[in-house]
């Protein structure tokens, strides 16, 4: 079975823009989605964890500032020496 592999100019032009366009489509679409993605987990995490801290802190403010007071004593001993 002889079989022409020899390819039409027109017709693998039309594939290749065809594959270029779909290509830039699906690239478009990912670099949107990991821009969503990465404004959403890198801002809302960190406005969440504030929050939750100052829920807490208004909750429980005794023991809020302890942990306060401890972190600062850690801080500080690790700077000084």
């Amino acid at each position: 079975m002889a079989m022409n592999t020899k390819n039409n100019p027109s017709t693998t032009d039309q594939v290749r823009d065809a594959a270029r366009e779909k290509f830039s489509g699906v690239a478009d679409s990912a670099a949107s989605t990991v821009r969503d993605a990465g404004a959403h987990y890198v801002a809302e995490p960190a406005s969440d964890l504030f929050g939750l801290l100052r829920d807490y802190a208004k909750d429980k403010p005794d023991v809020a500032a302890m942990w306060a007071f401890g972190l600062g004593i850690m801080i500080g001993w690790k700077l000084r020496g």
